[in-house]
């Protein structure tokens, strides 16, 4: 109801009988209140302003304050009317359940509980119900890496930081995560490149491999940029090549018989230093 006279607009929820008043005037006819169903919520634009005892706060001329340009998450409970200036955005939908194994990637909008704007974080299932919040925007749903013995995973690092394990990592850097059985879910920090299969040696294969740049590989050997080289059974049963390796091929053992001979070209020379 609108006072023409003041120029105000105020709510009047029912039960209750009106009569208009000189001076007021119907702005919106009766309308049924929303009813927010069990695992659903509504975003509110423009949400009225409250006290601490949850009483909505009116100005000197009985109108309702608003908390323009905010936003409400309200979930199942009593119905409610909207205020003159309040709106839903989109429309009532239904709660997101988080199962185990998974993970909401979360990026702040706004400072809250500790919280920088920018700031990107995980809500991870177990499972869990996540209940959204104005200030927090859903950035993606992350699921976890399952690795068996023979897997590891290539991750990349989107910012400066420490890892789980203690390693420092700087932005852009690449490395191989070795030794993981199991579900591994990837921090916020963290990229998931690709998952990589060991490869398996046996007396009759063997694995070539060229340096990407300069490194000490994972037997503690220093490989400079362009070299290559052989990872035998005798240096392990099963090989993951390392992000700084590239595997130019698989290698079988030659079997020559009594009655036949190979040409070696480039022979390898064991004395060379």
């Amino acid at each position: 109801v609108m006072n023409t006279n003041k120029n105000t607009t105020r709510l009047i929820s029912g039960p209750e009988r009106y009569t208009l008043q000189d001076g007021e005037e119907l702005v919106l006819n009766c309308s049924p209140m929303l009813v927010v169903p069990p695992q659903h919520y509504c975003l509110i634009s423009n949400p009225v302003l409250r006290d601490g005892k949850r009483a909505v706060v009116l100005d000197d001329f009985g109108q309702a304050k608003l908390r323009h340009g905010d936003f409400e998450v309200r979930l199942h409970g009593e119905p409610f009317p909207l205020f003159p200036g309040e709106g839903v955005i989109d429309k009532i939908q239904p709660l997101r359940v988080v199962l185990d194994g998974q993970a909401l990637r979360l990026r702040a909008l706004r400072d809250f509980d500790g919280r920088k704007a920018g700031d990107v974080f995980l809500f991870e299932g177990g499972p869990a119900t996540y209940i959204p919040r104005p200030e927090v925007e859903v950035l993606e749903l992350v699921k976890a890496v399952i690795l068996g013995p023979d897997s590891s995973l290539v991750l990349k690092a989107r910012l400066d930081f420490t890892d789980r394990f203690g390693n420092k990592r700087k932005a852009g850097e690449i490395w191989l995560l070795r030794g993981i059985v199991g579900a591994y879910m990837p921090s916020v920090e963290e990229e998931v490149v690709r998952q990589t299969e060991a490869v398996v040696l046996t007396p009759k294969v063997a694995l070539h491999l060229k340096a990407a740049i300069s490194f000490t590989d994972v037997y503690g050997h220093p490989r400079r940029a362009g070299d290559e080289w052989l990872v035998t059974r005798a240096d392990a049963e099963m090989h993951t090549p390392d992000v700084h390796e590239t595997v130019v091929r698989i290698e079988e053992i030659i079997t020559l018989t009594a009655r036949q001979y190979a040409v070696i070209l480039d022979p390898f020379n064991a004395e060379r230093k």
